[in-house]
């Protein structure tokens, strides 16, 4: 007996299927065309009537507004970056210099300031420094003068220099060729610094108007006249 005729069906994902799915696609991609096509009209319609234009004036204030705080914002955090290296290359400066430095306020209260620079210079760690005073002296620098330029071998000495822009110079061998470190202390600071005995030290006021100001703590007693003290270290001073 014969078998009877089977209707054929194909394959899932054969070609009758995927035809199927054509068919089914087609009129929905028809869809989504047009409705891409109509707000496309619609927006270009709506940007030629006049209520558009400051709906646009306002979306284009926004953007400008992000875009310059977002400006501010990096350029703040370059100007706190470049101002913490800074600082961080000031303090190391001042480190060599075997110096440390404090605004005026730093020590007053309503009769002004005051400062004992043997404390201050063992609290930051200044090197070498005159502990207690056999001998100290006290002056001014005028603008453009030198004081010191010279190296003690038989005592340790300790400085508290304000008044004007002051530049302070100390040998250093941590300097290399250059011998020496130097640094510049502001008119409205007060600098506490060190020179250890055998270290050649000078101050020069670089302030065109103002006066210098300085006290000389020294641990021992020095005869100028003996040969313990060299005179006219740095010729450029």
């Amino acid at each position: 007996m014969a078998n009877p005729r089977r209707p054929s069906y194909a394959a899932a994902g054969g070609p009758a299927a995927i035809s199927l799915e054509s068919a089914q696609a087609s009129p929905a991609a028809a869809v989504l065309a047009q409705r891409s096509a109509f707000s496309y009209s619609s927006f270009v319609n709506f940007l030629k009537k006049p209520h558009a234009i400051p709906i646009l004036l306002s979306a284009f204030l926004l953007l400008t507004w992000i875009s310059l705080r977002l400006q501010a914002s990096s350029s703040a955090a370059s100007r706190f970056a470049s101002s913490r290296d800074g600082e961080r290359r000031r303090e190391e400066d001042d480190r060599k210099a075997n110096l440390v430095r404090f605004p005026l306020g730093s020590f007053s209260d309503k009769r002004g300031w005051l400062v004992d620079p043997a404390s201050v210079a063992l609290d930051n760690g200044i090197r070498g420094g005159a502990v207690t005073c056999a001998s100290f002296h006290v002056g001014e620098i005028r603008p453009r003068g030198v004081r010191a330029n010279h190296r003690h071998h038989t005592c340790n000495e300790t400085f508290v220099i304000w008044g004007a822009k002051t530049k302070f110079r100390l040998e250093s061998s941590e300097m290399g060729d250059k011998t020496y470190a130097e640094v510049v202390v502001a008119a409205d600071e007060v600098a506490v610094a060190a020179s250890p005995s055998g270290t050649a030290h000078a101050l020069i006021n670089v302030d065109p108007v103002h006066t210098t100001f300085f006290i000389g703590c020294q641990d021992s007693v020095i005869n100028y006249n003996s040969s313990s003290t060299d005179y006219r270290v740095w010729k450029d001073l």
